[in-house]
């Protein structure tokens, strides 16, 4: 059963991944089932896009959906491209322009592309008025000066699964941005320095997510079957962050799906 004092926001989550194929329907049951409320799907090709606005209209209380192309898939992006995810973007459900960003640690496309198709997402979601959902990995220091330039224009922004430095966080609070966290607080090797930055996190700014099926909790015990991350988990999440906070789960639940429903206007 929900815990009834528990109230999450999911705000990236894959769930038009194939590890998903088979059970998906089952997935956001157990989501639900934990007091996971709402989760936003995340598009990462314009194909993801619609496949993620697709299930949004299957499940359209308990479901949004983001439009954009990754940083990994920038090469393929076409004039075409864009106009399809701007049209995506007026769809039902669509809530934020992205993921997009910057990837410098696995270059699966050339850097200049990667910066231009984020720019002219930026400029979508300039123009479209929708908050933007930003990858960054070992790039801030381009992103950064990027994001700055275009920031007047956006509504809002957040940077989706934050596993960077002390300076780069007071930078993108300084931008007035969110900062999503996800499982990587519960690692006790990589998540070590994020477990000393997310007390600075101002409350307002905080927002949590799983990424699954991708970064799976490390310090989820038992173990799924599968070893596969879901939405179920983000209470464990929660609560890791809870602690390290200082503060009840259920505040920092109440707070963090506040902060979701505004910046994603869900309400």
């Amino acid at each position: 059963m929900a815990d009834q004092r528990m109230r999450l926001i999911d705000i990236g989550v894959n769930l038009t991944n194939r590890s998903f194929n088979e059970d998906r329907d089952a997935v956001i049951r157990r989501a639900l089932d934990a007091g996971v409320e709402h989760m936003i799907v995340t598009g990462t090709s314009l194909e993801e896009s619609i496949r993620a606005q697709e299930l949004v209209r299957e499940f359209p209380r308990h479901l949004s959906s983001t439009a954009g192309a990754h940083p990994h898939v920038a090469r393929d992006v076409t004039r075409e491209t864009l106009s399809s995810l701007e049209s995506l973007c007026a769809e039902p459900g669509v809530v934020a322009v992205g993921e997009t960003g910057l990837d410098f640690n696995r270059d699966f496309s050339p850097r200049p592309t990667q910066e231009a198709v984020f720019e002219q997402q930026l400029d979508l979601a300039a123009r479209t008025g929708l908050p933007v959902f930003i990858h960054q990995r070992d790039a801030h220091d381009r992103l950064y000066p990027i994001l700055r330039t275009f920031r007047d224009r956006l509504s809002q922004a957040v940077i989706h699964c934050f596993t960077d430095r002390r300076e780069a966080l007071w930078d993108y609070l300084d931008l007035d941005l969110h900062i999503g966290i996800t499982g990587w607080v519960c690692d006790e090797r990589r998540g070590k320095e994020l477990q000393a930055l997310v007390p600075d996190v101002p409350a307002d700014r905080l927002m949590l997510e799983t990424d699954a099926p991708y970064l799976l909790p490390r310090s989820l015990t038992p173990k799924p079957a599968k070893n596969r991350n879901e939405p179920a988990w983000l209470p464990h999440i929660a609560e890791t962050v809870a602690r390290l906070r200082g503060v009840a789960r259920e505040q920092l639940a109440e707070q963090t799906t506040t902060n979701a429903e505004r910046f994603f206007r869900l309400r």
